[in-house]
């Protein structure tokens, strides 16, 4: 038996794998730089907890990114949108001007192809087919059909841009900790500042890690979307030119 991988499974182990090794990585060398230092908590754990509370939300954008990119790869596809098993019939009904059924084939069968096709259907009258209106009917339906997928690509990118920001911030809050504690004791004890410059380090580390990921997926499914949209405008345009012109022989 032949096992065929889909593509966005390859991604996704692909983006698994390098959130690891960054995350793996990073917690390598702070281990190692704290270990030199004598200093305690060099597990991963522990460089979460040093993270303080900055962690709490970029632990969400990270579970958020992973189910947002599954929840893509699982939807994000050709097939659910164009509907090709449904060509050949749609093609047949609406070239032999048989309305009532290529709308019916729509209803039975709803997809955003089909519910495009089927607004342009709408509009007409009869049989009597007048393009600026279907046109106008065929544009509508598209920006209602096409715009609601791609909200949630969209997120990915927020997650991407949100979650370095959120890290600079427990930074800006671990060094302010690490600037009061120096005003309170001194500098004769670099201990006292561990803690807050490791807060510090590790949410800035922790932001790009969870931002890196996201926007490969962003970027990814938004080349994969943008493909799809435009396969399905071509594909309502060429049924609706080939019904134009069976209408035209007809007469």
């Amino acid at each position: 038996m032949k096992i065929r991988l889909n593509p966005i499974v390859s991604i996704l182990f692909g983006v698994g794998i390098f959130t690891c090794f960054s995350s793996a990585g990073f917690a390598e060398e702070v281990t190692e730089a704290a270990a030199d230092t004598g200093g305690g908590n060099t597990n991963f754990i522990g460089l979460l907890k040093q993270g303080g509370w900055a962690m709490w939300p970029l632990g969400l954008f990270s579970v958020a990114g992973v189910g947002l990119a599954i929840y893509n790869g699982l939807t994000i596809r050709p097939q659910p949108f164009l509907r090709t098993d449904l060509t050949d019939p749609l093609a047949e009904a609406m070239n032999s001007l048989d309305i009532e059924r290529a709308q019916q084939l729509c209803a039975d069968n709803p997809a955003p192809v089909t519910n495009i096709v089927a607004a342009g259907l709408s509009r007409i009258d009869e049989g009597h087919i007048e393009m600026t209106v279907v046109d106008k009917a065929i544009d509508e339906a598209s920006a209602a059909e096409l715009s609601g997928p791609f909200v949630l690509i969209n997120y990915l990118s927020v997650i991407g841009a949100v979650a370095p920001m959120v890290g600079l911030l427990g930074t800006v809050s671990g060094m302010v900790k690490a600037f009061r504690a120096i005003s309170d004791v001194g500098m004769g004890d670099p201990s006292v500042l561990a803690t807050n410059i490791s807060e510090a380090l590790v949410t800035t580390a922790s932001g790009l890690v969870v931002a890196i990921p996201s926007l490969i997926a962003y970027f990814y499914f938004k080349a994969k979307y943008g493909k799809i949209a435009a396969q399905v405008g071509k594909l309502v345009g060429d049924l609706f030119f080939n019904m134009i012109s069976s209408a035209r022989k007809s007469a």
